[in-house]
């Protein structure tokens, strides 16, 4: 299976989940709008969900796969299995203590960690703009982050098992599995529909929906590790060489991986001190996802142990084609996603979520926050490009400090610009952070001779770059022309139809462009189509 074939793999079965996430989204936000009950779920949601994404989406599999690797083939899978059960029996003694004690002191965390703004409005009055005081706001942030703590636990353990897949080479079990997350919460909201259940009651279903999700994903990939022929079992834990080792690698390669969401979760902390400004923050985040989840994981997924392969191997000259054609397939998809994000986040932002409770002021103010948000896409996926050179090499000290400086600065930006320009502030720290922090990496791996530019790739980002902005410039001619179909005032079929016609144009104008000047390699993209088209006849 090539390189390129392994992307489409992962990248496609995230992009099946980010799709069913759009539809939660758009339901959510028609049920709930951006009041005190969606900024309460959607704080309660984030801690947990900043679990998921460390370790889920590849950060615990940096530092799993390369010794789970190791160990089967010096000791073999006897040797394997120890070793993952050694790892699965710790991570589930210290997780399962870990939700106890968050349980009992949830209204600490929540107003000191999660949302340090609830507690200081606690003994404001009402606002005339929303139906619960405060006080209350508060007590439902801590039910909801009650609920929802244990699926902290399950991702934990989901990433594990997810980690083992990934080594014997099987990536779509957990690839797949975070579906069941926005199948869970559909229907919860349909059945609030249904019932015509108040907002307060669509949170309480919701959080449960979220904790029914994560012991079905976990549940799920443990099937597929069985499926696999592998199994693991919970012993009493002992401290191991290999596993003093794991938790050196696993601490920062989770927080270097993690560092898109640790910078959401600080933007939120800091957008909890006005209300509304969480839940902005939060439908933004879904569009930009979209393309971050399909490129940025399917990349961090696979580049790691094909790189890992490569150098255990002696194979230099193969390690370099890996890092620079990942670096090009990672350009190839999210810069004219960035542009196209950050040129017309308004029409889309409105046929996503402009219905029900969500009224169309708050459009605008979520496709300014979008906007911003597109000019780092870029960034965060080419993190996920460059984190592998250093993992691969045991080496998780330099992309740990380059983490904590691009961190410190999101946190002084967000500070800064949020008392300056509110929500749109953050997306604008969010975004600067991230391209420090992927600069950062690059020039480390650069300098140290990790990382050869070749001129394949040199011409091929300038040719990217190029079509992006000619696609750019033909997305602002056909969003003028199709304005009255794309406004507030137009119905939902028309927006359709106009957005229809602006991406489809996009596309074909990109992909056009891209191919006539040889931005990307056509013999790769041929060869990915006529193994497509054999699969079936197989």
């Amino acid at each position: 299976m090539s390189l390129l074939t392994k992307f489409a793999t992962v990248g496609s079965a995230t992009l099946v989940s980010r799709i069913f996430g759009f539809a939660r989204e758009m339901m959510m936000a028609s049920a709930l709008g951006i009041g005190p009950v969606a900024d309460a779920f959607n704080l309660a949601f984030r801690f947990p969900n900043l679990f998921r994404r460390l370790f889920a989406e590849g950060a615990f599999n940096a530092a799993f796969i390369p010794l789970f690797a190791r160990s089967l083939e010096e000791e073999g899978e006897d040797g394997a299995r120890r070793f993952a059960t050694e790892v699965f029996s710790t991570l589930f003694i210290v997780l399962t203590s870990l939700t106890v004690v968050a349980l009992v002191f949830m209204p600490f965390l929540v107003s000191t960690i999660i949302a340090p703004g609830l507690s200081a409005c606690i003994d404001q009055p009402v606002s005339a703009t929303h139906a619960i005081s405060c006080e209350e706001r508060f007590d439902i942030t801590v039910a909801f982050s009650r609920i929802m703590f244990p699926y902290l636990a399950c991702m934990s353990l989901m990433a594990m098992v997810s980690g083992i897949l990934n080594a014997f080479r099987r990536f779509f079990a957990a690839a797949v599995a975070p579906t069941i997350l926005n199948f869970a919460l559909i229907g919860a909201l349909a059945w609030c529909w249904w019932t015509g259940a108040d907002k307060a009651t669509i949170g309480f279903y919701m959080s449960w929906g979220v904790l029914f999700a994560g012991v079905s994903q976990l549940a799920v990939v443990t099937f597929a590790m069985r499926w696999a022929g592998f199994g693991i079992a919970l012993q009493r834990p002992r401290w191991t060489a290999g596993l003093k080792r794991l938790l050196i690698l696993a601490a920062p390669a989770a927080l270097i991986g993690g560092i898109t969401q640790i910078n959401l979760f600080v933007g939120q902390a800091i957008a909890s001190y006005k209300p509304g400004a969480v839940s902005i923050l939060q439908y933004a985040d879904r569009p930009y996802q979209l393309p971050l989840g399909m490129v940025g994981v399917a990349i961090g997924v696979v580049l790691l142990p094909e790189l890992a392969r490569a150098l255990k191997a002696g194979r230099m000259e193969e390690a370099q084609h890996t890092q620079n054609r990942s670096l090009e397939f990672a350009l190839f998809l999210t810069v004219p996603a960035a542009v196209a994000l950050y040129l017309i986040p308004e029409p889309i932002i409105r046929l996503i979520y402009e219905r029900g409770a969500f009224e169309a002021s708050t459009t605008y103010a979520v496709a300014d926050v979008l906007g911003y948000y597109a000019l780092g896409l870029p960034a965060f996926v080419l993190i996920k490009v460059f984190s592998p050179g250093y993992f691969a090499r045991e080496d998780t000290r330099t992309p740990m400090i380059v983490t904590l400086i691009s961190a410190g600065a999101n946190i002084v930006l967000s500070v800064a610009l949020f008392f300056v320009l509110a929500e749109r502030g953050i997306a604008i720290a969010t975004t600067l952070a991230g391209w420090l922090n992927a600069m950062l990496l690059f020039l480390g791996l650069w300098r140290k001779g990790l990382w050869e530019v070749d001129g394949r790739l040199m011409k091929r980002a300038v040719l990217v770059l190029l079509s992006s902005v000619l696609m750019g410039a033909l997305l602002l001619f056909l969003q003028d022309r199709f304005a009255a179909w794309l406004g507030s005032g137009a119905s939902v079929h028309y927006q359709i139809a106009g957005l229809g016609v602006l991406v489809a144009a996009a596309m074909v104008a990109y992909f056009g462009l891209v191919l006539l000047t040889g931005a990307v390699d056509r013999s790769m993209i041929a060869t990915l189509v006529r193994r497509r088209r054999k699969r079936p006849a197989a």
